[in-house]
Parts: C-alpha cells; sequence; structure tokens
C-alpha cells in the first residue's frame, strides 16, 4: 500500500496532489529550490527538502537528488505532476530500478508516445484516425518539397519529439517549405535534443479536442470524456470547457472509443490525454497522447465527479478501476481560465514580482488551484502561471456567466496579469455562442485588447482597505458617539467601482 508520497513538482500542482494524498491519509514529501524556500507547497506538504538552485535543470529535473530524497524518507511512490519529469522515461525506469513506484504510465508507453512519428504509427495500426502526413522524419529537403506538394499546402511541419507548439511551423506556400523545416529543426533541436520533424495536412479550422482516459494495470481503460481547448495563443491553450460545444453525441461516444483503444495499443496505465483536432465538418484526426495528468484536469473532475488523483494513486496500487464506461456521464459544464502573471499589453510578457494583495473568488460552482500568496514573490525562473480558475453551472450559458461573476471579483495587485483579457474572451460574442476555433484569439486581438479601465486603483483600495480596518480598531476603543452608532469608514469612501468600456 502507498502510504507516503514524494511530489516531485511545484506550484498549484503540487499543492493539488498533496491535497488528494491528505484525503486518502497518505503523507507527502515536497521538494523545492532556493526560489521556492517560501513557497505553499512546501507549507503544506508533511515534509519538505531543498533539492537545488533556482534554474529547473539544477532542482526539479535533477533525478538523481529527487530519488534521494525519495530514499531518505522512505516514500513509496513519486507523483511527478506535469512538466519537469512527468513524460521522461528515463525517470520512470529509474523509479522502478529503486523500488519506488511512479505515478505515471511504464517507459515504453512514454517512450513511444512521446515520439509524434511512433504514436502515429501505433495510431494507424490501432484504426484510430491519423492527419495525412509522413510516417518518418524529414532528411531530404527536396523530398520533403514533393511529398508536401502530394499532400496539398497547408501543412504543419511538427518536431518528432516537440510539445507546447515548440518546433512548429505552418507552411502556405511552396516558396516557405525549405526555409520552415530548417527553422522547425532548429528549434526542436534546441527544444528536445532531438531535430527530427515531420509532416502533417494542415486542417484549416481546427478545433483542439482531448480525450481524458484512465487505464489501470489489468487491462481496462475508460474515457471521461472530452474536453474543448481551442482557446489558443501560440498553441498554448487558455481556456478550456467541457463539454465541447461543437460535439455530437454520436461523435463523442465515437472519438471516446478511439482514445480507449489508443491507450490499449500502448499498453498503457495511469491518467493520460488522447488529443485530437477536427474540421468544422466534424472530421477529426489522431493529434498525440500526453502521458500524464493534464493542467486542464479539473474541469473533467467537475463534471465527471472522479478525483484523478486518487484514481492515479489507487492505479499505481496496482487497484482495478473504480468505475466502468456505463457508469460515466457528464453532468453540467464547466470552463477553466489559466490565470498568468503577464502583461496582456506588451506581448504577454511575463510578469514575475512581488504580489501585494489577492482577492480570490468564492460562491457556488467556484474553484481555484492556485498557490500563490500575500507577499509572495512570483519567481522569474518557471511558468508563470497563478491560479487555475474553474467554474460549473448546470448549462453552459451559466457556466460563462458564473465565470464572468468569478473574473469580475478575482484581483491581484503587485503583477500584471490575464485577468482583465480572459473577460474579454468570456464577453466576446464568437465564444459566448460556442462557435469558435484555434484561430479565435489571433483573429479577434484587436477587440480582445481594448482597454478596460476602472475607476479606481485597487492597490490604492487595499491600502485603504487596511488603514479602515486599523481606524475602526482604534474606534472601538474610544467611547461610542452618534447615539450609539459607529461610523462605517467604507461608506465615506464608496466601494461600488464603477466599470468604462471605451
Amino acid at each position: 500500500m502507498i502510504q507516503k508520497v514524494l511530489v516531485a513538482n511545484r506550484g498549484e500542482i503540487a499543492l493539488r496532489v498533496m491535497r488528494s494524498c491528505r484525503e486518502m491519509g497518505i503523507k507527502t514529501v515536497g521538494v523545492f529550490s532556493e526560489a521556492d524556500r517560501a513557497a505553499m507547497h512546501v507549507r503544506y506538504a508533511d515534509e519538505a527538502y531543498y533539492i537545488g538552485k533556482a534554474p529547473s535543470s539544477e532542482s526539479y529535473l535533477k533525478m538523481d537528488k529527487i530519488l534521494e530524497v525519495a530514499k531518505a524518507t522512505s516514500s513509496d511512490a513519486i507523483h511527478p505532476g506535469y512538466g519537469f519529469l512527468s513524460e521522461n522515461a528515463a525517470f520512470s525506469d529509474r523509479c522502478k530500478q529503486e523500488g519506488i513506484e511512479f505515478i505515471g504510465p511504464e517507459s515504453y508507453a512514454i517512450q513511444e508516445m512521446g515520439d509524434k512519428i511512433t504514436a502515429r504509427k501505433k495510431m494507424i495500426a490501432a484504426g484510430v484516425p491519423v492527419v495525412p502526413g509522413t510516417t518518418e522524419p524529414i532528411t531530404d529537403e527536396e523530398k520533403a518539397v514533393e511529398v508536401i506538394m502530394e499532400i496539398g499546402l497547408p501543412v504543419m511541419i511538427k518536431a518528432s519529439a516537440g510539445g507546447g507548439g515548440k518546433g512548429m511551423r505552418l507552411v502556405k506556400e511552396e516558396s516557405q517549405i525549405k526555409s520552415a523545416i530548417r527553422s522547425a529543426r532548429s528549434e526542436a533541436r534546441e527544444a528536445f535534443g532531438d531535430d527530427s520533424v515531420y509532416i502533417e495536412k494542415y486542417i484549416t479550422s481546427p478545433h483542439h479536442i482531448e480525450f481524458q482516459i484512465l487505464a489501470d494495470k489489468h487491462g481496462n481503460a475508460v474515457h471521461l470524456f472530452e474536453r474543448e481547448c481551442s482557446v489558443q495563443r501560440r498553441h498554448q491553450k487558455v481556456i478550456e470547457e467541457t463539454p465541447s460545444p461543437l460535439l455530437t453525441p454520436e461523435i463523442r461516444e465515437e472519438m471516446g472509443q478511439h482514445a480507449v483503444n489508443a491507450a490499449k495499443a500502448v499498453h498503457y496505465h495511469g491518467a493520460g490525454t488522447v488529443e485530437f483536432v477536427m474540421g468544422d465538418d466534424l472530421k477529426y484526426y489522431f493529434l498525440e497522447m500526453n502521458t500524464r495528468l493534464q493542467v486542464e484536469h479539473p474541469i473533467t473532475e467537475r463534471v465527471v465527479g472522479i478525483d484523478l488523483v486518487k484514481e492515479q494513486i489507487r492505479i499505481a496500487d496496482g487497484e482495478k478501476l473504480s468505475v466502468k464506461q456505463q457508469d460515466l456521464a457528464q453532468k453540467g459544464h464547466a470552463i477553466e481560465c489559466r490565470i498568468y502573471a503577464e502583461d496582456p499589453e506588451n506581448n504577454f510578457m511575463p510578469s514575475p514580482g512581488l504580489i501585494k494583495h489577492i482577492a480570490q473568488p468564492y460562491g457556488l460552482g467556484v474553484r481555484v488551484d492556485g498557490y500563490a500568496y500575500e507577499g509572495y514573490e512570483i519567481p522569474l525562473h518557471y511558468d508563470p502561471m497563478i491560479s487555475k480558475l474553474i467554474v460549473w453551472g448546470k448549462t453552459r450559458n451559466e457556466a460563462v456567466q458564473r465565470m464572468r461573476r468569478a473574473l469580475y471579483e478575482y484581483k491581484i495587485t503587485g503583477v500584471k496579469t490575464s485577468i482583465n483579457f480572459l473577460e474579454k474572451v468570456m464577453e466576446h460574442p464568437e465564444f459566448v455562442s460556442g462557435n469558435y476555433n484555434t484561430h479565435f484569439i489571433d483573429k479577434n486581438m484587436d477587440d480582445l485588447m481594448r482597454k478596460v479601465e476602472e475607476q479606481g486603483d485597487w492597490e490604492s483600495i487595499a491600502a485603504i482597505a487596511a488603514f479602515v480596518d486599523y481606524t475602526n480598531k482604534l474606534q472601538a476603543l474610544q467611547p461610542k458617539k452618534n447615539g450609539g452608532q459607529m461610523t462605517n469608514n467604507w461608506k465615506a469612501y464608496g466601494r461600488q467601482r464603477i466599470r468604462i468600456r471605451i
């Protein structure tokens, strides 16, 4: 039985994993870099240990150091979260060699699905629809031109070992082919240490649809339905929702079965995500499989009612799946917004710094997965995501309205954030109608970037609030006036803000 888990990650995902462990009665071990000494996951863990300097290459990516801590603390298992070592086949193997359970798939599944060319071959063999393209790395540019002209423009040049939008180039004209291959290979080599690239037909009005799957070590696998992830910027997801406003029940069932078949094709176990690209005509194709927990997993948890981290741990412990496909259903609608410390008005540049004030949204159907607190300094060494804001409603319309309300309530000062930008997305007619694809942000950037001015500086309001609280405490020590009624200083200031849109 797993009784102690080392969480080899940081930030909100480390906290999220630790919360499920605590509910299961499992002890947790945290690890931290020099930049994360004061981080929330360090405070929350039952034990926490320093593993290196701020750069991830000297801390969160140091397998030897993490395994050293795991053995020293008698940890039964390691949960990698997402990012860092979560899709590292060598780390999965090292855990196995040390007798520590890796809460994720076996190394062969990570390798086969991590290499996009190998994954395409596997899916073709399993009968899963795959985007037309090549199944071997591109080595000859002249041959590549021939292949592309045969497939037909436009096409995508994609890194075989890629992810996160790196090593990708869209080619619309024949004259761009060779330069696109060279730049994609160069970026792939820099990002992944592997310059292998391949060609895929480009879907002109693409929708990014992914299916959450769970599979145990006994050959059982289920899907937990889809997530629509088409609100993207630079190939990175910004907002996700479930169910997808695009899918029909018939297509949903068909795609879900293909996702399960994809998992079984590589003898997968654990939580994973099978990603598809879909056109407006509802024709869909396999893109890739993420062999880990996804950032956006909470919206699936909300509509299906299953804690995915707990399922991961039970699967790692050798238990059979706790649910069958016929037991699963989507209830209501959920949306997730990723809250970043970045400046939308400065090309979305990261905005690390000291958080002076946070006012998080609460209320029915609202969940915040975050790790920052007032006085915490967001380091510049890692992804600038502050939190994930998740809402649920009985209908999509209610979920959209609830997200608007939650974003309205969410206040962070000291750093620039994406909150106002996300508010504008929630109000845009295309998003509200559900009629959008992965071009949504690029196509509507001018509309989305119109400034929202607010009467009142929230840093000033926070300072005034502190002053008012202080003066109220002083007044409490003085004889009461005004017929025994205390003066409400907030009324004198006025709390209602006026929003002016230009």
